[in-house]
């Protein structure tokens, strides 16, 4: 396994995260642990997770899941760099989601029940809050980490100008601010490239993709064989509006030999600002296979094939439309 500092921080990262989302919903709690069990073998020391993942309002099923995985011992928590995140509904009252410094402390808290551990080692704000002042959430964020509850932080699904906004008012306060922005980055979707991915590399961001596979059209959607979450109704229709840029993707793997989703995973590994992709196994079968990526090399002229068939907004802002 490759490992490699989480942004500008001194803790050091498996080169894939394991995603937790599935365990509950898709994968069983016993898989689950088989799952986590074999990642730690394999070297994956980063696991990601988040306390609204299991989709019940309430009540962090994933979270759950993986703290009795936790509870077992055998040093899983000290092998393991544990994230999650907050911002998400929890419960139908006002104060019951989002980033207001009530809602934080009590999430954490109850984060941290449902992991069964006495820290987070990088607790990540789900989604920007618009109607929170920045001083009042790096205000709770540091009083976390003054009481050893939370060690680093984390953003998700931020814009370029947030991450901007945000460090500049953690600088300000004597504080590290973010050490890791989690977007939505793979061959399809490349809009991070204009704001987010510079501002992330000025900052000293690590960056981590999540749906590395676009929800399965980059894994080999066309492949009658393979099905899974190919058979949402959703992703049925993307795979139609993305048909001809498939035919020639899944072509063009087969050339090099390499199963699609192993492409994809790769070609993110090639992108410098990225640290991570978050691979979310729902199988045994899919975890060992996604660690082919780190052995599969793309060439200069590969890379600019996949380019041409997934031209991205051209690179960073302003130069991507202007001069």
């Amino acid at each position: 396994m490759q490992y490699v500092h989480l942004g500008r921080s001194g803790v050091r990262i498996s080169r894939l995260c394991l995603g937790t989302m599935n365990f509950g919903p898709h994968t069983s709690e016993p898989d689950g642990f088989a799952i986590m069990d074999q990642a730690l073998e394999l070297g994956i020391n980063f696991f990601d997770s988040a306390n609204v993942y299991g989709w019940k309002v309430g009540e962090g099923v994933t979270e759950q899941i993986v703290g009795r995985w936790l509870a077992q011992g055998g040093a899983r928590r000290d092998k393991v760099v544990l994230a999650t995140k907050v911002f998400g509904r929890m419960g139908d009252w006002p104060n019951q989601s989002r980033l207001s410094a009530f809602h934080i402390k009590r999430a954490c808290e109850e984060s941290l029940r449902r992991l069964q551990t006495d820290h987070i080692d990088l607790y990540q704000m789900h989604h920007i809050d618009r109607d929170c002042p920045w001083e009042e959430i790096w205000q709770a964020m540091e009083q976390l980490c003054r009481e050893g509850k939370v060690l680093y932080i984390g953003s998700s699904n931020f814009a370029g100008w947030h991450i901007a906004q945000a460090q500049e008012l953690a600088r300000s306060r004597h504080f590290l601010g973010l050490i890791s922005e989690q977007s939505l980055y793979n061959l399809l979707e490349r809009t991070v490239e204009l704001e987010v991915i510079p501002a992330c590399q000025a900052y000293g961001i690590g960056l981590i993709p999540w749906s590395p596979l676009a929800r399965g059209l980059l894994g080999g959607a066309l492949n009658p064989s393979t099905a899974g979450r190919r058979a949402d109704k959703d992703v049925r229709k993307d795979i139609e509006t993305h048909r001809a840029k498939l035919e020639a993707y899944e072509r063009l793997c087969g050339t090099l030999q390499a199963m699609p989703a192993t492409v994809a995973l790769a070609w993110l590994l090639h992108q410098p600002a990225v640290t991570a992709p978050i691979i979310g196994p729902r199988t045994m079968e899919q975890l060992t296979s996604a660690l082919q990526s780190l052995e599969l090399t793309l060439t200069p002229e590969t890379l600019k094939a996949l380019d041409e068939i997934f031209p991205g907004p051209g690179g960073a802002a302003p130069e991507a439309y202007a001069w």
